[in-house]
């Protein structure tokens, strides 16, 4: 076997041998990110304030585990080894002990990197250090890596991400694998087998259906968010284990209470990771209501694992459905306009049914009880039409089981 042959030859048996981690995100992915509310402003008593508070406030009990610190993290030059260093003024007790401390919580920790040679916010990227750097992460005890894509010149998103992916393999710590490529190569045509979510868009802000300029790039808000993926064919690869991410949450984050129960029920209607964005530490009541809703929440992780899909916009209300569990279904009715707004639904009218799940409601056969999951009550059953009053920007969500 001539030198170029072997070559070849182990190169595709390192690429067959490649995998990611299996048996983790089974569900979408739950915790809470630092980058919406405190950018690069980040430190050790900000991340032990959050564990203590995802105990304290029963959001561990609700489902969020995972901590993530996203950039900013490290110092802004790697040392003599080529090591990254976790800032010595951010995290004087080091990153090591930090993770141990989360740890004792019960919980999960992430950190942020960037395929590029820097990141967005102009730290050590690793590009060229991506074995090195995933050694590090597995001494350190890290359980999630979020891996953006800023500074990658000609770089292919695809290999840059395969080689991630092997790097922490390699490493042998099982880590959850958050591709951030925002959508712009299409990660759900390849990255199932690479990485348990990808982004499916850019960058989130805290508004309703804004966006907001920064030069080169935008921020979008909630609604743009939403919209900007309905048409491709996203919701058929999502599920155990690989999912669509539409951003960390702004749940909290100065919208309205209305607008934020809306925010919640859409990505859990989507199956989106339920990554929080807000200072856990002085949420209202209302907000922490919201995000441990447990019924909402359990939309989320419905074992069927398909995301919801845009059944009609009529009149300014959009109505998603998404096929649940036990032939039942999961539907919110947003209002999007700046009035309240009156829903009358016939359900003899409005067959529902979903190609990819081939589920379909026939309520001509059966009869489902409806469950509104914000008001935590039964409303009736399918045999009258559905009757309520939805405020500005708000959800009636709620879920059909069969009788």
């Amino acid at each position: 076997m001539n030198k170029i042959v072997l070559v070849l030859f182990l190169s595709v048996c390192t690429f067959l041998n490649a995998q990611k981690f299996e048996g983790l995100a089974n569900t979408p992915p739950m915790g809470w990110n630092s980058w919406n509310t405190f950018a690069t402003d980040i430190n050790e008593d900000l991340v032990k304030g959050i564990a203590d508070k995802f105990v304290e406030l029963g959001l561990k009990d609700a489902g969020y585990e995972y901590i993530v610190l996203d950039d900013g993290w490290m110092t802004k030059e790697r040392d003599p080894n080529g090591n990254l260093v976790a800032d010595p003024e951010k995290f004087p007790s080091g990153m090591k002990a930090l993770v141990d401390y989360v740890h004792s919580k019960g919980l999960k920790f992430g950190l942020y990197n960037c395929a590029g040679n820097k990141t967005c916010a102009g730290y050590p990227g690793s590009r060229g250090h991506q074995y090195q750097d995933a050694r590090l992460y597995a001494s350190w005890g890290v359980d999630f890596l979020k891996y953006d894509w800023c500074d990658t010149s000609e770089l292919n998103a695809q290999e840059s991400y395969f080689t991630m992916r092997d790097a922490l393999y390699k490493a042998g710590r099982p880590v959850l694998f958050s591709i951030c490529e925002w959508g712009d190569n299409k990660p759900w045509e390849w990255a199932k087998d690479v990485g348990h979510m990808w982004r499916i868009t850019g960058d989130i802000i805290n508004c309703w259906d804004c966006e907001v300029g920064h030069g080169s790039w935008s921020s979008s808000g909630i609604w743009k968010i939403i919209e900007m993926r309905k048409n491709e064919k996203t919701r058929q690869v999502a599920g155990p284990g690989h999912w669509n991410d539409y951003d960390m949450m702004e749940v909290g984050n100065g919208m309205t209470a209305a607008e934020d129960r809306s925010h919640f029920a859409m990505w859990s209607i989507l199956n989106s990771p339920l990554m929080m964005g807000n200072d856990v530490r002085s949420m209202s009541k209302e907000t922490l209501n919201t995000l441990t809703n447990s019924e909402v929440i359990d939309v989320n992780k419905d074992g069927l694992g398909i995301p919801g899909f845009r059944f009609s916009n009529e009149d300014n209300i959009e109505i998603w459905v998404k096929p649940m569990e036990n032939e039942g279904w999961a539907i919110a009715f947003i209002n999007k306009n700046d009035t309240v707004a009156q829903i009358d639904f016939d359900w003899g009218k409005h067959p529902i049914g979903d190609d990819v799940s081939q589920q379909f409601m026939q309520v001509e056969n059966n009869t489902f009880t409806i469950r509104d999951l914000f008001g935590h009550k039964n409303i009736g059953t399918t045999k009258k039409s559905l009757k309520a009053s939805i405020g500005v920007h708000d959800v009636l969500m709620i879920t059909l089981s069969k009788k």
